[in-house]
């Protein structure tokens, strides 16, 4: 696998992808649908959305989005990382999660959070291996499907914040 800057053309396949995770419902409280042109728009950003490629594929993504508008979070991005359904269970994410902190590290972030449904073991367990520590838990952070919700919040420090 290797991890690469996103590009326009991969909005379509990243768009595939975070609709698979809306549609499991383990990775976001989001239920709507994502258009390629909406994923679009987050390329725009110049914050890290990387893809990840095996043999020509991309079969998963990770993005980093400011964490807050607030000048003293400048240097903190929240983050998701997203993998197909048909490349799960194979360490795709957490190879992807250090790629993205090594590009949000580039980009002059000292920290990268997160908020992981606490039954989501994959992806908390992805996170540990990427080197991101569990912080807290948000008790009933939000409702999925009319059903509470608590979430795990991950965070890993990179550049100077880390040593």
């Amino acid at each position: 696998m290797t991890a690469r800057r996103a590009v326009a053309e991969d909005a379509a396949v990243i768009a595939r992808i975070y609709n698979e995770g809306i549609e499991d419902r383990v990775a976001t409280f989001e239920t709507r649908r994502r258009s390629a042109a909406e994923i679009a728009a987050w390329l725009d950003d110049p914050l890290p959305c990387l893809v990840a490629v095996e043999d020509g594929a991309v079969l998963g993504f990770a993005r980093v989005a400011p964490y807050s508008d607030r000048c003293v979070y400048e240097g903190v991005g929240e983050h998701g990382v997203y993998v197909a359904r048909v490349a799960r269970g194979r360490g795709l994410g957490v190879r992807l999660l250090r790629a993205l902190c090594s590009a949000a590290e580039d980009a002059g972030l000292y920290k990268l959070t997160s908020r992981i449904f606490s039954d989501n073991a994959a992806s908390r367990a992805a996170h540990v291996s990427a080197g991101f520590d569990e912080v807290g838990v948000q008790r009933r952070h939000g409702r999925l499907d009319g059903e509470w919700k608590d979430c795990v919040l991950v965070e890993r420090l990179l550049g100077d914040a880390a040593r």
